[in-house]
């Protein structure tokens, strides 16, 4: 289209180019026209279908939000349905509640009149009071001297023995290959791991104000080693002499709470009324050895001592020390002093393990008047037995008040007061048994397996004294032992007696606590007759 210009003019050439100009002009403003048609069209389009999506979103939020307070309206009645549900359910709960604590109360006033009747029906048969105790696993339980594999030592951390109320003992017994069986025993009580020493002695007390009613008392413990006997009976020991703690008073056990109950209820009597002797023995290897015996310098050491039975037919220990003491803390002292002499040997179950048995016995003389003494005896025979009886051993400081008061009196009047004072003795024995053991799960060897054979064998002569007495034997085998023999009187029938049973929840030791329950539920078969009680004046009614 440039083609000739050359041959032409500079107006033509600039009329040329205008008009080329002009041309393309129009053409591009053709070009945007069309191009501003079609986005204006396409931005109808698009704005159509932004309203046709804004006017459905708008419906479909409006039919959600319906359909969401619909769903908030419902829970919310739902919720306060179940507001009112629950306030009824609360309003039942309480009511339940209420009935629930009443019957309890009922229950546990029943539950009392039962265990009443019960003692009184033990009182009147004269059964033996027993009492278990499962002590809790300790530290000792998973070191006990064995190789032990960890699959036996995981079953090892499972308790066997539990107390399923407070007078059934449940007993899991299971053998490798054979299903487990459950085992129950019935006591007059039972604690469990978890009852502390003051649960323990709550139900011992009662015994103490029969002591002072005029009825011998005895309590020991039965159980293997290394159960808790000692600690049930004395409390928490001082590793560097063996003697029993004083200092926390809630972890004492029987003996010093027993003897502190004792001199609490003698402080309620007339004054001077009442004097208190103490003894401490031991049974060991089948010997007795008095634990208060003084040398000649006042030391105390171990005398060796026997026991014999008085033409009464009553055992009786010759030339045992029997001291006086005027309250818990010169007894504690004694007993403190007899522990150190105990005999102890370390074995593979207990570090600390009691190789003999201890006798702690309180006398209790009682100062009575003659004037109505005779219409209480039962008989003759049994006022000249205890005449006999108290007539042995007083104090020094009671023989120089007699003879004080003797050498005063200086008409028949007081002379004639002075013949008429009886002396009633009532005694409480206060037994720690050494414990059975294995001998292949203690270790012992040498002297220890000597004294476990003694042990073994006293505790064994034990049980065929209560199987005699409970078959009603002619012939019972008291004088098997020493300490048979010594616990004559207990045992037969003179006083009131609670075994308390101490058994450990490891499963290692299962043999030896069947063999306590065992033994337990043997003693309680035994019926020995009404206990006799050391009768007191009563008032004249012509007075």
């Amino acid at each position: 289209q440039y083609q000739g210009l050359a041959g032409r003019s500079t107006n033509e050439v600039l009329q040329l180019y205008s008009a080329h100009g002009q041309q393309q002009k129009l053409q591009r403003s053709s070009v945007v026209t069309q191009l501003h048609g079609a986005i204006k069209k396409r931005l109808k389009q698009d704005l159509k279908s932004l309203r046709s999506f804004a006017l459905e979103l708008s419906k479909d939020f409006q039919r959600q939000s319906k359909t969401y307070l619909y769903q908030v309206l419902t829970a919310v009645q739902r919720i306060q349905l179940q507001n009112e549900a629950m306030q009824m359910f609360q309003i039942k709960a309480f009511d339940l509640e209420r009935s629930l604590l009443e019957v309890t109360e009922r229950y546990e006033k029943e539950k009392q009149k039962r265990r009443a009747l019960h003692n009184s029906l033990v009182e009147l048969r004269g059964n033996i009071r027993v009492h278990c105790r499962i002590r809790p696993l300790l530290p000792f339980d998973t070191a006990a001297g064995h190789s032990i594999s960890q699959d036996r030592q995981r079953n090892f951390s499972e308790k066997v023995a539990y107390a399923a109320d407070d007078e059934t003992v449940l007993v899991k017994c299971s053998r490798p290959g054979h299903a487990s069986i459950n085992k129950t025993f019935q006591f007059e009580r039972v604690y469990n791991a978890l009852e502390s020493q003051d649960t323990v002695f709550a139900d011992v007390a009662p015994l103490l104000t029969s002591l002072l009613d005029g009825y011998n008392v005895c309590i020991m413990a039965y159980g293997q080693t290394g159960s808790g006997k000692t600690y049930t009976m004395l409390g928490p020991r001082l590793e560097e002499n063996f003697a029993f703690s004083i200092e926390d008073e809630s972890e004492l056990g029987i003996i010093p709470r027993a003897t502190q109950e004792v001199f609490r209820l003698i402080s309620e009597k007339p004054p001077g009324s009442y004097w208190v002797e103490v003894s401490v023995l031991e049974v060991y290897n089948n010997e007795i050895f008095d634990l208060l015996a003084k040398d000649s310098c006042g030391k105390v050491f171990g005398v060796k001592r026997d026991v014999v039975t008085t033409r009464e037919g009553k055992s009786d220990v010759p030339l045992l020390t029997h001291e006086t003491v005027e309250n818990a803390s010169e007894f504690l002292h004694l007993v403190n002093k007899g522990l150190q002499l105990r005999v102890r040997h370390p074995t593979l179950v207990h570090a600390h393990s009691s190789r003999s048995h201890l006798v702690v016995t309180l006398t209790i003389t009682t100062i009575v008047s003659g004037d109505n003494f005779g219409t209480s005896w039962e008989d003759e025979q049994t006022s000249q037995r205890l005449n006999k009886e108290v007539s042995c051993t007083f104090p020094q400081k009671m023989r120089d008040n007699k003879s004080t008061s003797s050498s005063r009196a200086s008409s028949p009047a007081q002379l004639e007061a002075a013949e008429k004072l009886k002396h009633v003795k009532t005694r409480l024995q206060l037994v720690d048994l050494a414990g059975s053991e294995c001998v292949g799960m203690s270790g012992v060897t040498g002297a220890a397996l000597r004294e476990t054979s003694f042990i073994n064998r006293s505790l064994s002569a034990l049980a065929d004294v209560l199987g005699a007495i409970a078959e009603q034997r002619s012939h019972v085998p008291y004088r098997n032992s020493k300490l048979t023999h010594l616990l004559q009187d207990s045992i037969g029938g003179d006083a009131k007696l609670l075994v308390m049973l101490c058994i450990s929840p490891d499963p290692k030791y299962l043999t030896e606590s069947m063999q306590s329950l065992g033994f337990g539920a043997r003693a309680r078969q035994v019926q020995r007759g009404q206990v006799k009680k050391k009768n007191f004046p009563v008032q004249s009614k012509a007075k």
